[in-house]
């Protein structure tokens, strides 16, 4: 198991202000006082990535209706989210890190293979941050099937 500088407990990075479709610029600070899921991805349009945001785009009235934001996280730029969130008819806001700030803040950048070829990408991984601005949940190695159902169940769970 990886060693993770960032895990449950320990204060989210709140400063950082990426580009973000459709808001502008956004910074989880803006968002203290509610429940955030926040979740990274590595591709807009890609397969498991339009399937896991297409069921947080469904479920996304119930994350409302727990005081709770849902804000997808990749490296693709503002232009590739606007396209996406188009062609999917995503309902909330995509960020843009393009720089890889928060990706490094929420340690998710990690080595991965393909066709033998070794690479740096965006591990799938899902934060609950509490209002207070602190994580309260995370998954790493995310498996898209049924992982949105068990975050908005995580959720209701430490709100209980």
């Amino acid at each position: 198991m990886a060693d993770y500088n960032i895990n449950p407990g320990d204060a989210a990075p709140a400063d950082i202000e990426l580009d973000t479709w459709p808001e502008g610029r956004l910074k989880l600070a803006d968002l203290k006082g509610q429940w955030i899921i926040l979740y990274f991805y590595p591709k807009d349009s890609t397969p498991g990535c339009t399937t896991e945001s297409c069921e947080f785009r469904d479920a996304l009235p119930d994350f409302t209706a727990a005081n709770a934001a849902v804000i997808g996280v990749s490296r693709d730029s503002v232009k590739s989210h606007a396209r996406f969130t188009e062609k999917q008819g995503l309902n909330f806001p995509l960020m843009a890190d393009t720089e890889e700030a928060l990706c490094k803040a929420f340690d998710v950048l990690q080595l991965k293979k393909n066709y033998g070829r070794e690479y740096l990408g965006v591990e799938r991984s899902t934060f609950i941050i509490n209002p207070e601005g602190d994580i309260a949940f995370a998954w790493r190695k995310v498996r898209v099937k049924d992982h949105v159902e068990t975050v908005l169940n995580t959720l209701k769970e430490l709100q209980s």
